[in-house]
C-alpha cells in the first residue's frame, strides 16, 4: 500500500467516496504524496517521455511560434512568457536558445514559470540558471503580472482532473472511488446527477456510456480571460477534436499502463483532451479559440523539415538520435505523436487569433 492509497482509504471511510476529480487531484497534487510533489517522472529512468525530453527541436520551434505571436501582438516591449508545467525547464530552454535570433524578441521577455511542485521547480532553476532573462516561478496565473502574455504548455491539459459519468437505468450517475473489502475500487453514487452536468449534445446514451468533463478548463479560461490584455497562448497534448462518449482515464507507471487504483502517489493519472470542450470553455470566458491541428502538421507548419536537416549537418555524429527523435514526434499513425497530440491556440482577440501561426 502506497502513502496515499492509506491516506485515502482513511479518507473515505470518514467522509466517504469520492469523486474522480477529487481523487485525481490528491493523486497528483498531495502536499506530502502527490505524484507530481515527490518526484522526477520524466525520462527513461522515469514514467514517461515528453515531447521536448525526445528531440530539442520541439522546443525550439515553440521558440518560432512565441516570436510569432510577440510580432503578432506588435512587438510590446515587454512581454510574459508564461509556460504552464514546464517539467524539467526542458522545453523552455530550448526555447529560449531559438529566441536568441531574434534579439529584441528575448529582450522584451519576462519568463513566468507555473509549477506546483517544489521539486520540479528546483530541477528547472538548476536547468534555466544560465539563461539570462528576468524568470519567476509561481503556484498559479493570479501572481504573474499583469500586461501582454504568450503562453505555452505541453501535457499539462491531460493532468487537470476530471469528472465522469456513466449512463444507467436511472439516469447519468457520478463514478466515484469507495472501498470494497478494504480496497480501492471504482463504483456509482447512489443519486443520478442532473442532467444539466451534462454536455447537450451527449445526453442520450447507451446504458454503460461514459461523459467526461474537465471543470479546470473553465476555471483556467477564465483566469487567462481576467489578464484583459493581448494574450496568446498554445497548447498541446494528446486528446481528441470533439467531444464524445467514452472513458480515457489512465494511469503510467515505469513506461507501461497501469490500473490507476493500484498505486496512487506512484504513478501518473491522466485523462486524454477533449478540445471541443477546452475551446468551448475559452470562448464562454471571452477568448478567441482556433480549430485544433495535430502535432505533425503544427511542427512542420513551423519549420520542423529545414530546421532538422540545418541540426543534422551542424552534427552528423548524432544524426541517428535526431532522426529517431523527430520520426516520434511526428508519427501520423492513429496511436503516433504526430498524430494522437494536438495543437490549440487561444487569443484574446479574433485578429490576433488569425495572426497566430496555424498550419494548414
Amino acid at each position: 500500500m502506497t502513502p496515499l492509497a492509506a491516506e485515502l482509504k482513511a479518507l473515505i471511510a470518514s467522509e466517504g467516496p469520492l469523486p474522480v476529480d477529487r481523487f485525481m487531484a490528491l493523486a497528483l497534487g498531495h502536499p506530502r504524496h502527490g505524484y507530481y510533489m515527490t518526484r522526477d517522472p520524466f525520462g527513461p529512468a522515469g514514467d514517461f517521455v515528453t515531447a521536448p525530453e525526445m528531440s530539442q527541436i520541439f522546443g525550439e520551434l515553440m521558440g518560432i511560434w512565441a516570436a510569432s505571436a510577440w510580432e503578432a501582438m506588435g512587438r510590446p516591449q515587454a512581454v510574459a512568457l508564461v509556460e504552464f508545467g514546464p517539467g524539467r525547464g526542458t522545453l523552455m530552454a530550448d526555447l529560449l536558445r531559438a529566441a536568441e535570433a531574434l534579439p529584441t524578441f528575448r529582450t522584451a521577455l519576462a519568463v513566468h514559470m507555473v509549477e506546483t511542485s517544489d521539486r520540479l521547480a528546483a530541477r528547472q532553476r538548476d536547468v534555466l540558471a544560465a539563461a539570462n532573462v528576468p524568470m519567476t516561478w509561481h503556484r498559479d496565473l493570479s501572481t504573474v503580472p499583469p500586461g501582454p502574455g504568450i503562453l505555452v504548455a505541453n501535457e499539462f491539459l491531460d493532468a487537470l482532473p476530471i469528472r465522469q459519468f456513466v449512463m444507467t437505468a436511472t439516469g447519468w450517475r457520478e463514478r466515484v472511488v469507495g472501498l470494497v473489502d478494504g480496497a480501492l475500487a471504482f463504483g456509482l453514487a447512489r443519486d443520478p446527477v442532473p442532467q444539466a452536468l451534462i454536455p447537450a449534445a451527449l445526453r442520450q446514451g447507451e446504458p454503460g456510456a461514459v461523459v467526461e468533463i474537465c471543470p479546470a478548463f473553465h476555471h483556467l479560461a477564465a483566469s487567462l480571460a481576467a489578464r484583459r490584455a493581448p494574450l496568446a497562448g498554445l497548447f498541446i497534448d494528446y486528446g481528441h477534436v470533439a467531444s464524445a462518449h467514452g472513458e480515457t482515464l489512465q494511469a503510467v507507471q515505469a513506461h507501461r499502463f497501469t490500473d490507476p487504483l493500484a498505486a496512487p502517489g506512484e504513478a501518473d493519472i491522466t485523462a486524454h483532451v477533449d478540445f471541443e470542450a477546452f475551446a468551448a470553455a475559452a470562448v464562454a470566458s471571452g477568448l478567441c479559440a482556433g480549430a485544433p491541428k495535430s502535432q505533425r502538421a503544427l511542427l512542420f507548419g513551423l519549420g520542423l523539415r529545414e530546421r532538422a536537416e540545418r541540426l543534422a549537418q551542424s552534427r552528423p555524429d548524432a544524426f541517428e538520435t535526431l532522426r529517431a527523435g523527430v520520426e516520434r514526434l511526428v508519427d501520423p499513425a492513429p496511436a503516433g505523436m504526430g498524430s494522437l497530440f494536438k495543437a490549440a491556440t487561444l487569443a484574446s482577440s479574433d485578429g490576433l487569433l488569425r495572426a497566430l501561426p496555424s498550419p494548414a
